[in-house]
């Protein structure tokens, strides 16, 4: 970029790209009952819609991104692009809920490549605390996705129904194709992409698999994504069915907590400068762990809703400090293969949020199993973290 208005637009649509996988999951949250109404199925079954486009996101990075080691970043992005306002389409038009949950898997995997190749085209252009800070304002821009989406959801469904929320999805999707086409540029050349065949490409994502604070890395923010996921498909249930919010007040409550996630990535980047990136990732993996045990005192004890929405909020927004981190301090030793190192942070995330989202529903959705699913998955993100990251550091 030239120009720092190059800068900032080529920037935007990044974030923008990045925030594809939260907007495709956040965007219809305030429909969810009204969708398991509509297609004649429980709230479990519609939970699972979720749990369909988290997966197919999980599993599209690992497609999209080693393809664009090989290939370069923008020719799997345009496609991934076009799939997902296909997919989007495919959506609103299902007549039952097998079709639905064919369509979101299809539009996670589509959603896939925005998300995994915005991080692999940041680490191409950065290293170290520059990386940090990007990420970080990469957050600031996607981060506006959780914040507007369930918001835009919920007032739109004043008018249309969750099939007229999938094609506004179809809508974005071809704004962000022509934005790519016309914005954004080629950054990886020929000369520096993997000259190996595609099945060497995909092999090497195993080699990746062995490098032990590399993965640990990668599953402590994986496991505590996993609890923000679990909160992403339990509290339109518990928020609006359990103490009747209706789905605007849900969507600002979801806003709130957005904000909080902004506030925390900037903070990480800030503190990154001052302390490196390490130790404030400890104070964040212990927040995450006290918040969530006040989460589900909270549930336990039949606290009022003003309390479960404060435990709620720090619950959810240390995310944006641990994401921002952990992620820099993963990319940061992996230039050459960015696109296969992005691929498995974004398949840690995704797929193991995918398994969190049901695990919310054994015995009901309540606040208990929500908190207990966001506490779970804090303690396991903690444990590796002690044991795998930072024992290899130390060592």
């Amino acid at each position: 970029m030239t120009t720092s208005s190059q800068r900032l637009s080529f920037t935007l649509v990044l974030g923008s790209l990045a925030a594809l996988g939260p907007l495709c999951t956040d965007f219809y949250l305030p429909s969810l009952p009204e969708l398991a109404a509509g297609l004649g199925t429980t709230t479990a079954t519609a939970q699972l819609s979720l749990t369909a486009g988290l997966l197919g996101l999980g599993l599209g990075q690992l497609f999209f991104g080693p393809l664009s080691d090989k290939l370069g970043r923008m020719r799997p992005l345009l496609a991934s692009l076009f799939i997902l306002l296909l997919a989007s389409i495919g959506c609103s038009l299902a007549r039952d809920i097998s079709q639905l949950l064919a369509a979101r898997f299809i539009q996670g995997l589509a959603g896939a490549g925005g998300a995994v190749l915005s991080r692999a085209v940041a680490r191409d252009l950065y290293n170290g605390h520059d990386l940090t800070r990007f990420f970080a304002l990469l957050m600031l821009v996607n981060g506006l996705a959780p914040i507007a989406a369930p918001v835009m959801g919920g007032a739109l469904l004043s008018w249309t129904d969750w099939r007229g929320l999938f094609m506004v999805l179809a809508a974005i999707a071809l704004l962000l194709l022509v934005l790519s086409v016309w914005r954004l540029r080629e950054t990886l050349p020929a000369s520096r992409r993997t000259p190996a065949s595609l099945f060497g490409v995909y092999g090497g994502l195993g080699h990746l698999a062995t490098q032990r604070q590399f993965m640990g890395l990668c599953l402590t923010q994986g496991f505590s994504m996993a609890g923000m996921f679990a909160y992403i498909g339990a509290s339109p249930f518990v928020l609006q069915q359990i103490y009747g919010l209706s789905p605007q007040s849900f969507s600002f409550c979801f806003a709130a907590n957005g904000l909080g996630l902004i506030a925390a990535a900037q903070i990480a980047a800030r503190c990154s400068i001052r302390f490196g990136e390490l130790i404030p990732l400890k104070v964040g993996l212990a927040v995450a762990g006290v918040a969530s045990s006040a989460l589900v005192a909270c549930g336990v004890f039949r606290a009022p809703l003003p309390m479960i929405l404060t435990a709620l909020f720090f619950s959810v927004m240390i995310n944006g400090l641990i994401g921002t981190l952990a992620s820099s301090l993963a990319m940061q030793s992996q230039g050459k293969n960015a696109g296969s190192a992005s691929a498995i942070i974004g398949v840690g995330m995704f797929a193991l949020g995918a398994l969190s989202v049901p695990v919310t529903g054994i015995g009901g959705t309540s606040v208990v199993t929500m908190g207990l699913t966001i506490w779970g998955c804090y303690i396991i993100a903690i444990l590796i973290f002690t044991f795998v990251v930072n024992k290899k550091v130390l060592a």
